[in-house]
């Protein structure tokens, strides 16, 4: 009876399957978390109002809010190395549900502050990484298409969130409305139920096929980056050291040129076509090897957060420039609502108005997803050229007052939006390494929210004393420009930095190509 032989295999994620329930956890999740952000005003704005307190408030309780989300997400690597990734998650939905039923009885300014930014900000600071992490480990071919769709949904469900809310205000009031959102935000516990370990679901791939399929995809990898590459100025210059008919320091030279297009061309792996893929990105700052002598208190710090980050200008401006762009972005479109109102605009038109929005975001999200099979744009560059075009729409939006020009505008700054908001955390996987990913994450979440907690009393600040709508949307149209300014610089000066060193290769090898000759015709 002949043997029976077992077929080598390896496990590798699903793809589908469970994966596919992740992928609902992390776009539902999304939707009752983002999609309380822009309609803030909305929610509370009467309530306020009552206590006497409006902007100021507003900007005080959503900073705090983002200072919330930014410690806890700086925390969350570090207690993913505790306990689950699953666990994590499940303590940040907790707290966001406590913190929504919080909001029901609340009386005071304080109370909310403490409801709504504490606990729901905490709450969605931990559930952000758990959602993208468990979701990258369980897609890896078709991470951008999974990935696509989520945001679809996402943009689906934030469309209709401002008319749910309106309808819920108007059929059970204020407490009421707030009793429904937080039985709505329960279900982020059920999103974070659904985030099993990969390793729960792998699947089996018989050896040979998996090595095929590896070796197939580094194949086209390298391919790929062949026909990305440029001419290499130094290919004239090799010559055989060998026999000595050349310097033997070229060849060193010309591999060390290789390097730097390798190294370049893993940036350019994950770009807007590898919507949520982090494989390939290279590290931004050096990692020397410490001594055998015990880690001082300082060190340990610069170890837990990975300080050594902000070494690196490039990384720096990238912090700042989105952080001053998600603060400006999201600032706005919590005291449109309030400029609205303001206006004599009816509630139903400012939910409207608030919805239009939502719906251009979700139109921009599709766009983004189909024109990312064909346009290989860096991710950075379309974080640009959104926050540039809103400062030239945020002008526009100063200068229309009718109910159709309003909803118009609104669109354009709803679909311009998402250019903002999806392809962020691809400016940081495109930069930094994959291992060094969830630190520089992190980091940037605790920058982001303490940028955030110290300006953004401000501009509520200058609107009660100017008493202008005006002159807030304007400062915010300044903050937002903080991003744009310093990024054009920087591409700038690094493109002409790389211009003459490519003018000063091409000389060092014609140098090279003259100097041969002359050697061989000495030894002759």
């Amino acid at each position: 009876m002949a043997a029976c032989v077992v077929q080598p295999h390896r496990r590798v994620p699903p793809e589908g399957g469970w994966g596919l329930l992740v992928g609902v956890g992390m776009a539902a999740m999304f939707v009752v978390t983002l999609g309380s952000l822009p309609s803030f005003g909305l929610m509370f704005g009467d309530f306020l109002t009552e206590l006497g307190e409006e902007t100021g408030a507003i900007a005080l309780i959503t900073s705090c809010f983002f200072s919330a989300l930014s410690f806890a997400g700086l925390f969350t690597n570090t207690l993913m190395k505790k306990t689950s990734c699953r666990t994590v998650g499940l303590m940040g939905a907790v707290s966001y549900i406590v913190g929504s039923l919080l909001t029901v009885f609340v009386r005071s300014t304080n109370e909310l502050l403490i409801s709504f930014a504490v606990f729901q900000g905490a709450g969605f600071g931990l559930m952000i990484p758990v959602s993208y992490t468990t979701f990258n480990a369980y897609f890896v071919e078709k991470r951008v298409v999974m990935m696509s769709v989520a945001q679809t949904l996402i943009g689906l469900g934030t469309m209709f969130y401002p008319i749910f809310i309106q309808r819920s205000m108007d059929a059970f009031g204020f407490r009421g409305c707030m009793a429904v959102l937080a039985a709505v935000n329960s279900h982020t516990l059920v999103a974070m139920l659904v985030m099993h370990p990969v390793e729960w679901h792998m699947r089996r791939v018989p050896l040979e096929s998996a090595v095929a399929v590896s070796l197939v995809a580094d194949e086209a990898d390298t391919e790929a980056e062949t026909k990305e590459k440029p001419a290499d100025p130094l290919a004239a210059s090799q010559v055989d050291t060998e026999n000595g008919d050349g310097p033997r320091d070229l060849p060193s030279a010309r591999a060390l040129h290789h390097r730097g297009h390798r190294l370049r061309g893993s940036r350019r792996a994950s770009s807007i076509p590898g919507l949520g893929n982090w494989s390939g990105p290279v590290v931004v700052s050096d990692s020397t090897e410490r001594d055998s002598s015990p880690a001082t208190k300082w060190q340990i710090l610069v170890d837990f957060l990975d300080l050594t980050l902000l070494k690196d200008p490039i990384y720096v401006n990238i912090v700042l420039g989105i952080s001053f762009a998600l603060y400006s972005d999201l600032a706005f479109f919590t005291l449109q609502p309030m400029y609205l109102f303001m206006m004599a605009f009816s509630k139903a038109d400012v939910s409207l108005i608030i919805a239009i929005g939502a719906g251009a975001d979700l139109i921009s999200r599709i766009f983004l997803a189909i024109s990312s099979t064909c346009l290989n744009i860096k991710a950075r560059y379309v974080y640009l050229a959104g926050a540039l075009f809103t400062i030239v729409a945020r002008f526009a939006f100063l200068c229309v007052f009718d109910f159709y020009g309003m909803a118009i505008v609104t669109a354009i700054m709803g679909f311009l939006r998402t250019w903002i908001h999806v392809p962020m955390p691809l400016v940081f996987s495109e930069y930094l390494s994959q291992e060094r990913f969830p630190s520089g994450y992190g980091l940037f979440m605790f920058l982001q929210g303490n940028i955030t907690f110290a300006i953004g009393p401000l501009v509520g600040y200058i609107r009660d004393v100017t008493g202008s709508y005006t002159i807030s949307f304007h400062c915010l149209t300044l903050v937002m420009a903080l991003c744009v300014i310093p990024w054009f610089f920087e591409i700038c000066y690094y493109r002409l930095k790389q211009k003459a060193l490519r003018s000063n290769a091409r000389r060092a090898a014609a140098d090279a190509h003259v100097t041969i000759p002359m050697i061989r015709e000495t030894k002759e």
